[in-house]
């Protein structure tokens, strides 16, 4: 899962990253779209279906057994505490790192086999609930910042933090999953995105580059690497294959903390710190067919392409190693 929009923003202010996210009034319903061929494509472009929506923290939640530990926010829906150092972990916090990782990862794949034409996202989403609690573990997502729900689903033209509704599941639908998981005291986090029946070409390229992306700078990765090496690798794949890269979001540290320093950036930025030993963190590229301008919704968490392009996403935890990286969630 990326940090939630006002978390981002802040963040944003605090590195002075440039741009905003924007706010749109009502378009049409998700479902007032006969013609969904497009210059990008043949899909559905999703948009909200109401201009006053209940507001997240009142919506009903699936329940957490009082068994299952929580971690520190979710009880008030809070946000992650940050430091003002990037955490090193030592090979002791590596092994649950990886324990929650490899959950993570699991999680995920039992996600992806859901989605077929027909199955909704809130049933994705009580499906995989019911399998994260199974594990005795935590739903990351669920009431941080007060997002309802235990992952979260972005379908077509939906960058990130597209909360699952009722909407089925359409044949040519790409949709990306976020599963973050608190296992242990540790969250694992990782997403990808998925095919949904027959998807056209155009939507096939752009998944396949976006995980292209992710591949290449994952590669890259290693003691004394920049960081911003990540976002010069990801931008230059994407535009030589004719996407834009989303600027308005970005990787983070994790650990016992759902989000922390170090923020990793997807597009070229000049910052100036260096990948070390014990590091761990998300590479979590957004790429788009059109601009990658994100357009907030009423909801105040769903964030689309302002032009209606489809996106895509994939994620994976590294962690750096004194002769290398490894991939926690591969």
């Amino acid at each position: 899962m990326l940090s939630p929009h006002r978390f981002a923003a802040f963040l944003h202010r605090q590195c002075h990253q440039r741009g905003s996210l924007h706010t749109t009034p009502l378009l049409q319903s998700p479902r007032q779209a006969p013609n969904k061929a497009h210059k990008w494509g043949n899909y559905e472009r999703l948009s909200p279906a109401s201009l006053f929506p209940t507001p997240v923290r009142d919506r009903p939640r699936l329940a957490v057994s009082s068994a299952i530990p929580l971690p520190s926010y979710a009880a008030q829906g809070f946000s992650s505490e940050w430091g003002p150092a990037i955490p090193h972990h030592t090979q002791s916090d590596l092994v649950s790192l990886r324990a929650s990782a490899q959950l993570a990862k699991k999680i995920l794949t039992m996600g992806g086999q859901l989605c077929k034409e027909g199955v909704t996202t809130n049933d994705i989403d009580r499906i995989l609930h019911a399998a994260i609690l199974a594990e005795g573990a935590y739903p990351s997502p669920l009431n941080y910042m007060g997002f309802p729900k235990s992952i979260c689903t972005s379908i077509n033209n939906v960058i990130a933090h597209g909360i699952p509704d009722d909407r089925p599941l359409e044949n040519g639908d790409i949709i990306n999953i976020d599963v973050t998981v608190y296992l242990d005291g540790y969250h694992g986090d990782t997403s990808a995105t998925f095919y949904v029946g027959q998807v056209d070409d155009k939507g096939r390229a752009l998944v396949e580059c976006t995980q292209e992306a992710l591949t290449k700078a994952i590669n890259i990765c290693g003691p004394n690497v920049p960081l911003n090496e990540i976002g010069r690798v990801i931008s230059d794949h994407a535009s030589a294959n004719g996407y834009s890269v989303s600027d308005e979001l970005s990787g983070h540290g994790i650990g016992k903390e759902f989000h922390c320093l170090p923020l990793i950036y997807h597009h070229v930025n000049d910052e100036d710190d260096r990948m070390t030993p014990g590091m761990v963190f998300t590479i979590e590229p957004v790429l788009s067919q059109g601009s990658s301008m994100g357009l907030m919704w009423p909801d105040e968490w769903t964030i689309a392409t302002i032009d209606g392009g489809r996106s895509a996403q994939f994620e994976h935890m590294v962690a750096i190693t004194e002769d290398g990286a490894e991939v926690l969630t591969k």
